[in-house]
């Protein structure tokens, strides 16, 4: 029998595609390298303890083990790690009743938010600043800006993870970047009294 083994230069899409032709425990191995510290980081931001997030990581990389059959590259490799990475987080605190409802479709809320507020509004903002105010949004609101900002992903990579349209994707970061500045400023209120 052949051993065939998959190289650190071979692009993802090569790599499963030799792990699903070879069944090779290395090609698997790679692409677990590639993307567990990824992984691990993303499920400690949302589940917030290490025990959890290390349980959660190695469910999820069976989970990429069970379904890379099914991954059908309408997508990059990464953004469909990170779509099973935080449906299964956001899975997680539904079933422990931590999120009630992260992402809402209220559409007739739209008038409340009267102007766009501006991407450098964000960051600009100090770290410790921006800590507090991310700290003190909804999870969902939280995880659509650093999806966003952090994770830079486009418009289409969040809809298609969150599973919403683009439009409702937009407005839910229209709406947090609102209530972050609206956050930002309450906390920079609370600084100047305290002074």
């Amino acid at each position: 029998m052949v051993e065939f083994y998959c190289k650190e230069e071979m692009g993802d899409s090569e790599v499963i595609k030799m792990y699903l032709k070879y069944q090779s425990e290395q090609c698997f191995s790679l692409l677990y390298n590639r993307y567990v510290k990824k992984v691990y980081a993303k499920c400690i931001s949302i589940l917030k303890e290490e025990s959890l997030a290390r349980d959660a990581t190695q469910e999820i990389f069976l989970k990429i083990f069970l379904n890379l059959i099914r991954f059908e590259e309408k997508a990059r490799f990464s953004t469909w790690v990170y779509a099973i990475t935080y449906n299964y987080c956001i899975d997680f605190l539904r079933r422990s009743k931590k999120a009630v409802e992260l992402f809402s479709d209220d559409f007739d809320k739209i008038t409340d938010i009267e102007d766009e507020v501006s991407d450098e509004v964000l960051l600009n903002m100090e770290i410790g600043q921006l800590k507090s105010v991310l700290d003190s949004l909804a999870l969902g609101d939280r995880l659509m800006l650093l999806m966003k900002y952090q994770d830079d992903l486009s418009i289409k990579e969040i809809s298609q993870i969150v599973s919403k349209s683009e439009s409702a994707v937009k407005m839910q970061l229209k709406r947090a970047k609102a209530k972050a500045q609206k956050n930002r400023m309450i906390l920079e209120e609370k600084e100047k009294k305290s002074k």
